[in-house]
């Protein structure tokens, strides 16, 4: 599996440190992660909520907490969204 330059390995239990080690680095959020591996969002879900924890546990926690502030700030980030769709529509 491929995605620009970014190679995704074969086996699952690689995959989803590689997951997980992007998800802390950048910050990142599902659907940019799978994005950028080319990979569908239910997979990376799949790899860094539950395979992820059977694999490195450790590392498990940190994605999640992760996961969880973007989810924490998603409501906000949806409103500026929002606000800019309208003064854009609005000029």
């Amino acid at each position: 599996m491929k995605a620009g330059t970014i190679t995704v390995p074969d086996t699952k239990r690689e995959r989803c440190v590689i997951l997980g080690e992007y998800i802390i680095d950048n910050n990142a959020t599902v659907r940019s992660t799978a994005k950028v591996y080319g990979i569908s969002k239910s997979t990376v879900h799949q790899d860094v909520t539950v395979r992820l924890a059977k694999v490195d546990p450790h590392l498990a926690k940190s994605v999640k907490a992760v996961l969880q502030k973007n989810k924490d700030e998603r409501h906000i980030r949806g409103g500026l969204a929002t606000k800019l769709k309208y003064q854009s529509s609005l000029k």
